[in-house]
């Protein structure tokens, strides 16, 4: 992207910025999991959620990503993505020097910088990054919420119709037509580019830690790929990233399958509790609740409008 570094303004104290690389992912790792950790008794993130994000193609880290160090040790970042959207992290030790303010400008400038109208971010509702962006003009977009499927808790097994079945996606063109069905049914709802096969598969099939069980597909007689679901498995939570289903063949029960075939696989590679999100824009929360999840955390997506901000 080649856009020039600028870093953001009055830091506190002997605090230093600079861009990160890829090499600072674990660094983010930690700031991001002590902030999660902090706010909501739990972490979300995985380190291989940073790696996946950052080596998609069409994301410059150098030229996205601001760090904030006190010495050697980073203690906050930021990065604007695509989709006028971006993410920060302060670690709750250095909360009240001003750090979040000085991101919360950072991001805007790039963003205004690349011609975005909006940009946002999602933090836990009630949060302290919640509070601030609040008071710095910016409007809640949409919700969000993390569901649990409690341990000990299952989906029953959905039949499939006649002819359906559920497998492994093997090879490019199995990895393209996932793709296809998931890019094709988030756009429904989404305001949004198309993310290219390349920057999917950074986010899938390339992220650390990839199982060829982790991407799976629902094929109909003819054996056209008619849903896809897209499993991470990080420790004791199986996390269903992506669940979609051709529009022309819902209400034949082909999520709910997904769902229960996703959530078996990972209680059999060692998962204890299975999770997924979803938001306000997909209308989905009530079919996941039916199934028996619960949600543990409820997330809002701030923005401002640039062209007011500042």
């Amino acid at each position: 992207m080649g856009a020039r570094f600028t870093a953001p303004v009055q830091l506190p104290g002997e605090l230093t910025a600079r861009p990160l690389t890829e090499a600072d992912a674990r660094a983010v790792f930690e700031v991001t999991a002590a902030q999660e950790l902090h706010d909501l008794g739990r972490v979300d993130v995985d380190e291989a959620d940073i790696v996946g994000d950052w080596q998609q193609p069409s994301f410059d880290v150098s030229a996205s990503t601001v760090g904030i160090f006190d010495g050697d040790r980073l203690v906050a970042y930021a990065e604007v993505g695509g989709e006028d959207r971006g993410d920060a992290a302060v670690h709750p030790q250095h909360r009240g020097r001003g750090i979040g303010t000085a991101l919360a400008t950072w991001t805007q400038e790039l963003a205004r910088e690349r011609g975005s109208q909006v940009f946002g971010m999602s933090v836990p509702q009630g949060s302290p990054a919640d509070e601030l962006l609040e008071s710095l003009g910016y409007f809640v977009r949409w919700n969000s919420w993390v569901l649990q499927l409690p341990e000990g808790t299952q989906i029953a097994a959905q039949p499939l119709p006649e002819g359906y079945s559920i497998r492994t996606a093997e090879g490019e063109t199995d990895h393209r037509s996932a793709w296809t069905v998931i890019e094709d049914a988030f756009l429904e709802w989404s305001e949004r580019q198309r993310r290219s096969f390349e920057d999917f598969c950074a986010r899938t099939v390339r992220r650390p830690g990839f199982q060829p069980w982790h991407l799976r597909i629902v094929a109909d007689a003819d054996g056209n790929a008619v849903g896809a679901c897209f499993l991470i498995v990080s420790g004791e939570i199986g996390y269903v990233a992506m669940v979609a289903v051709r529009k022309e063949r819902r209400g034949l029960g082909l999520a709910r399958a997904l769902l229960a075939d996703a959530f078996a696989n990972a209680r059999d590679h060692g998962a204890t509790h299975c999770e997924l999100s979803t938001d306000s824009r997909t209308g989905a929360l009530g079919l996941y609740e039916r199934v028996g999840m619960v949600v543990t955390s409820t997330w809002v997506h701030r923005a401002v409008d640039l062209s007011r901000a500042g």
